[in-house]
Formats: structure tokens, sequence, C-alpha cells
């Protein structure tokens, strides 16, 4: 493709970082720039514990442990959402209850997760998807009344904003990711956040296979044991060596794609004002979303697969997304669905991601609205 979908990148100092991490010798886990990065994290979204993880599927592993699940549990999540969401709880025994998203956001609708608890319920897991924020307060206040824990799924959402805190820094927990396709990446990688103090020591020895080894190292015992469940859930150094340098310039990597996307929009403002097709709607007041992805909404199915193999014969790669959790043979074995999942199933057959990457220049945008121009306006 000239055009790909995502492409990897290096910012700064990753590779110089990695052979530093070599040289010092010192490449499992936890090692100085491991422990930078929680600083980073911890500073600049405001947690009380961030821990690297090997994976944002690892993190939501670690947050169904926290949760204390028992087998026939319930949480809330989307269906539109990877499957990573709901299979950590799966792995607990717990039951996934999907709800519909709103048709504005593709996020959990807060509206519609009261009426799905149960006596069976014990978590909410809200996904901010694409960065953009779930209604964060209605949330909060519906775990309060029902004593539930929220552990948000922000894998795409490093640095957004609601109300002025950052995602995955407002339920319990929150889940990070660094994959190669996120906007600040590692290539693998993911980070618990753990905003309720009563979680940190629990967290730390669930990360380290069920064992007290970080107060060890801390000096607070004089030997570590096997105290809980858990698993390694650590990365190597070598991860954290190279995504303490992206994080040192996450604000200017994320300013460049908040960039694209707004060239996006202007490009494709002319084709969403004759209706056309549909982009994706302004944030909601309060929130500030991370440029994450950019998308389009085609007609039906026909019209976004025609589109995807217009767009691949000019030499753009363009993806569709999530196919509903709710219609996926796992989906209906371990969970099920609380209400009609309308939004869903009508987004989740037309939605269309455009390449977006920190490398991306404004002429390759140019390009891909002109092909997009071309497919619709014939």
């Amino acid at each position: 493709m000239k055009i790909p979908f995502n492409k990897p990148f290096t910012i700064a100092d990753e590779l110089a970082n990695i052979a530093s991490a070599v040289r010092q010798g010192h490449i499992a886990g936890d090692g100085p720039y491991t422990r930078r990065c929680h600083e980073w994290l911890e500073r600049n979204l405001s947690t009380h514990k961030a821990l690297l993880t090997h994976s944002c599927t690892a993190a939501l592993e670690m947050s169904a442990i926290l949760c204390d699940l028992s087998p026939g549990d319930e949480v809330i999540l989307p269906s539109f959402t990877f499957v990573s969401t709901a299979n950590a709880f799966v792995l607990r025994g717990a039951v996934p209850v999907f709800v519909d998203i709103r048709r504005d956001t593709l996020n959990l609708d807060e509206r519609l997760i009261e009426a799905a608890v149960t006596s069976r319920t014990r978590a909410i897991v809200p996904v901010h998807y694409a960065g953009v924020a779930c209604e964060m307060d209605a949330i909060m206040q519906i775990a309060e009344r029902h004593g539930l824990v929220v552990a948000e799924d922000a894998a795409q959402a490093i640095l957004a904003e609601y109300k002025g805190r950052k995602l995955g820094a407002i339920g319990h927990l929150g889940c990070l990711s660094f994959h190669e396709t996120k906007n600040v990446i590692s290539g693998e990688g993911g980070a618990l956040l753990v905003n309720d103090e009563r979680l940190v020591e629990r967290a730390e020895i669930v990360r380290e296979k069920g064992t007290n080894r970080s107060k060890f190292f801390r000096g607070e015992v004089d030997k570590y044991t096997w105290v809980d469940i858990g698993s390694s859930y650590l990365p190597s150094e070598l991860i954290g060596a190279f995504l303490w340098a992206q994080l040192e310039h996450a604000a200017e990597i994320i300013a460049k794609r908040r960039a694209l996307c707004a060239a996006y929009r202007a490009g494709l403002s002319g084709l969403a004002a004759s209706g056309r097709l549909a982009l994706p709607q302004p944030a909601p007041d309060g929130v500030i979303a991370n440029g994450h992805m950019f998308y389009v909404l085609a007609c039906d199915l026909a019209e976004r697969t025609a589109l995807i193999e217009h767009l691949k014969a000019r030499g753009i790669y363009a993806v569709f997304h999530y196919v509903p959790l709710h219609s996926s043979p796992a989906g209906r074995r371990f969970g099920r669905a609380a209400g009609e999942l309308t939004v869903t199933d009508e987004v989740s057959s037309r939605l269309v991601r455009l390449p977006l990457y920190y490398e991306l220049a404004e002429s390759d945008v140019e390009q891909i609205v002109d092909a997009v121009k071309a497919f619709f306006v014939k």
C-alpha cells in the first residue's frame, strides 16, 4: 500500500534507550526506564499508582482480579469493543452484559446502564472509543448507588480529558494501551492505573505473580512469598525504554494526530453536508479527544465494503472496526445483551477507519480525501 492504515514510528531516543538498558545490565521488568514511565503517568494523569503491563489486555485482566469476581457475577460493558474488554472478565467466571452505545460518541450509553444492573452486577467497564470520553459523571454516580467498581478501558484514550480530568484516572481502575496502533506506542504494552488507594497494594501483588516482591525490593519485608493469585503482568525493561522516549514527546504526538483529524474533517465536510456520508460528531462539552482515530460512516454495509475496496485499489488501506461481541460465537456463549443493541449493530456495519499515524503527512490526507470524494461524487 502507498498509504498504510498504520505505521509504527520512533520520535526520539527509543533505540538509544533500549541500547542503554542493555548496557546497564537490566532488561527484565521494573528497571529505571519503567520507573520513569510510572512516575510520568502518575504525574500527568493524576493517578495514585501506575503500573506498566505487557499489554492493555493484561491491565484488564488485573482489573478483573481486583474486582474480586465470583463465577456468575455480571459486568456491564459495550458490545462495540475489542474482545479483551470482555475476555478479561470471562476468565474470572463473570458474565459480560452488553449495553448499547450512544449514536454521537459510539460510547456506552449511560442512560441504559441502570436498567441492566441486577443483584449479580459487580462492575461497569466504560470504553472511551476513539479517545472520546464516556459520560463519566453519570457512570460514577450509578456505580456509587449500586456499590459497583468502575474499570475504564482507556486503551485508545491516553491524555484525552473529561471535564479537566484525564481518562483512565476517573474510575476506580483504568487501563491504557501502548500497542503499535495507539497514539503513544511501545510495540506491545499497557498500563494499569490504580485510582482507588485501597487497591494499590493488591495490584502490585497481582502484577508480581501473586507475590509481595515489590515490598521486598522496597525493603518493607525481609523476603517475598506467594500471598495471592496473580500472574507475570510486568513488561520487559526494553518496553519501558522504548515507551519512555514516546512519553517524553506525548504532547507533540497527540497534537499532530489532532491536526490530522482536523484536516480530514475539513476535507470531508462538504460530503457530510450533502448527506453522502457521516463524520464523527464533535466531542460533547467538557470532553477533549486525543486524535486517536478518524472514521466515516457509509450508508450501509454494501457501500462500506465498496468504499474500502475503492480506496485499496488506489493504494490506500482503510479498515472497518469491531464485529460486535454480542453477535460473536463466544459473546453468545459467555455473555448476554441487555435490551436491543440497535446502534451497535448499525454502526458496526457502516464504519470505515481512515489511515492515521504520526508520520502521515497532510498531503497524504489530501490524497485520501480526494479518493473518498471520487467514490461518492460520480
